[in-house]
């Protein structure tokens, strides 16, 4: 009887433990599809801001306390404070630190942005990656130097839109960040 009850309770823990250990996987994975359903929200939204366009490139970070750290550099006046304020909004954003760089409009900078469109998207193969709205490739110049970002489909784009860019004249340097593949989130 003594060895009965024994069993009996062991069977119990046992059970419990099991229950346990499977929530704590549940709340995990749980916790893992909200925070990649709260990063496509903060995506979306940083996309979908008025006149953020092919010449601003904004990017985020999120951490698991909800905090969302925004960067990146901007063309478009207003366009890092009305960011700041849409991702505040969003819920399971508790909040937001702003690094977002504003770029000075000046006339060197302003007609390189203009030569780097007239170069790239006529080209048949890369040219709709420029298109807006939410263009897939962005083009950032300050002082003279290009930084490319963005999604492409393969090495090739990267590579035709690499060598087209850095032949713009006017341009010091052209940094490659274009990641091939998917986009991820």
């Amino acid at each position: 009887m003594k060895l009965s009850k024994t069993i009996l309770f062991l069977t119990i823990a046992a059970l419990f433990a099991f229950a346990g250990s499977t929530f704590a996987q549940n709340n995990s994975k749980t916790a893992a599809g909200s925070a990649t359903a709260l990063e496509k929200k903060i995506m979306r939204t940083i996309e979908n801001l008025p006149n953020y366009g092919v010449f601003d490139h904004i990017s985020f970070a999120l951490n698991d306390s909800g905090q969302v750290t925004l960067s990146g550099k901007v063309l478009s006046l207003g366009t890092s404070s009305i960011a700041k304020k849409a991702v505040e909004k969003l819920p399971g954003v508790t909040g937001v630190v702003n690094n977002i760089e504003n770029l000075s409009n000046n006339a060197s900078d302003d007609h390189i942005r203009h030569r780097m469109l007239a170069t790239l998207a006529p080209q048949p193969v890369i040219g709709g990656l420029f298109q807006e709205p939410n263009p897939s490739v962005r083009i950032i110049v300050e002082h003279g130097r290009v930084s490319l970002e963005g999604w492409v489909a393969n090495q090739g784009q990267k590579d035709t839109i690499y060598v087209l860019a850095s032949g713009v004249p006017g341009v010091f340097k052209v940094t490659n960040d274009l990641r091939v593949g998917k986009e991820k989130v």
